[in-house]
């Protein structure tokens, strides 16, 4: 890429800044939850439309794929961008002028500035058509924030075929880092995600009289400790994991012993063939424990994301990428995350990288985390993830 090219990019992206502002604060104002992205599809097909792409079709219900086929291709490469359409289930609790409009959801993840940014993408990469020599696919994916995950469905229905994507980036806003900056990660990056689905069944009964009862209360708070073993004795060390219970539910009273008790959890590791030994294990214990003190018990393990491991190849390139568009000050190196992302269903098939892109302003008040009802990301970010996302495009020509 040359130094006209880059401060002509630089330029186009000024253009376009408004409407890359515009674009964010209405997909912020009518989020829509997982598989539910129907108008954000149509409103992803309009803008596609409007920027004269028209190899474009709908994908995995509510999801979009569109092609960019370079007029002088040079290259069978075909490198993928993707953004994710979703939205969670939160009651924002933002002062700004485009709040949410859908009651009970809100982009607290930050999916409207990933589509906003892929989409701005998309625009800039069609105004410099003649000078791709590779194909650019766009992925705006429905779903990343439940289980199985939008990724694998797409991928299931084909998303890296026709043509076969080689590599493939994404972004991920990082309310940690200051807007303006992005971070990166060679290797292993991010966790896997299990869910744990627990009801024990027990014999309810007066609270003076526990020798009549089958406590699940008694029985569940033992599991929790019990199961912890499976991070603190039966983990290699060296394997980062996180076995947590953020849900314990037995609606009893003080002087009523329920007979139902319900937890629910999470589990999270880096390594996949522990996270299979580790699972049968916490399978096994809680049946054997709820046995053992008379309850039955019902288990359901919802298998979730694999751990994201960023390509060191294609994560030097796009750090390189980054380096030439920002400066090195501004691209930092990211420590490992117990967070997931189903991005890492795409990392399993190709070579892939998970950038962050930072989104913070203490000036603004802008210091919330994701999935907090006050989350919020400062615009400035918009113009830097498109750069470094057109930049990456070129890098490698």
């Amino acid at each position: 890429m040359t130094n006209d090219f880059r401060l002509e990019l630089k330029e186009q992206i000024q253009l376009i800044e408004l409407e890359l502002i515009a674009t964010r604060k209405h997909l912020h104002q009518f989020p829509e939850l997982s598989f539910q992205e129907f108008n954000t599809q149509a409103f992803v097909l309009k803008k596609l439309k409007e920027f004269g792409i028209t190899d474009v079709k709908k994908i995995g219900t509510t999801g979009v794929v569109a092609l960019i086929e370079p007029i002088n291709k040079t290259s069978d490469n075909c490198i993928a961008l993707r953004g994710d359409l979703d939205a969670l289930p939160i009651n924002e609790q933002t002062a700004h002028d485009f709040v949410s409009q859908n009651e009970g959801v809100m982009h607290a993840c930050g999916h409207d500035v990933h589509t906003t940014i892929l989409l701005g993408s998309a625009k800039i990469l069609k105004h410099f058509e003649s000078q791709l020599t590779q194909t650019i696919k766009l992925i705006f994916q429905p779903g990343e924030e439940v289980a199985p995950g939008g990724a694998s469905i797409l991928i299931k229905e084909g998303v890296l075929q026709n043509p076969k994507v080689n590599e493939i980036i994404a972004l991920h806003v990082y309310p940690e880092m200051k807007a303006g900056s992005v971070g990166f990660k060679n290797g292993i990056y991010m966790a896997s995600c299990d869910e744990l689905h627990i009801t024990i069944h027990g014999v309810g009964g007066h609270g003076a009289l526990p020798q009549n009862c089958i406590d699940p209360i008694y029985i569940g708070a033992n599991l929790i400790t019990t199961l912890q073993q499976v991070v603190s004795r039966k983990c290699d060390p060296k394997i980062p994991c996180v076995l947590t219970f953020g849900r314990f539910e037995a609606l009893g009273a003080t002087n009523v012993i329920p007979d139902k008790a319900i937890l629910k959890g999470t589990f999270r590791t880096m390594n996949e063939a522990w996270r299979a030994e580790a699972l049968t294990f916490i399978e096994t214990y809680t049946k054997q424990l709820c046995e053992a003190s008379g309850a039955t018990v019902e288990i359901e393990i919802v298998k979730g994301y694999p751990f994201l491991e960023n390509d060191p190849v294609v994560t030097d390139k796009m750090r390189s990428a980054a380096i030439a568009a920002l400066g090195i000050n501004r691209v930092e190196e990211l420590p490992i995350r117990m967070t997931a992302e189903d991005f890492s269903f795409y990392a399993q098939e190709i070579p892939a990288c998970l950038m962050r892109l930072g989104v913070r302003n203490e000036a603004k008040g802008i210091i919330y985390g994701v999935h907090h009802p006050q989350f919020d990301a400062d615009m400035d970010c918009l113009k830097v993830g498109v750069e470094v996302m057109v930049s990456y495009c070129f890098s490698l020509q």
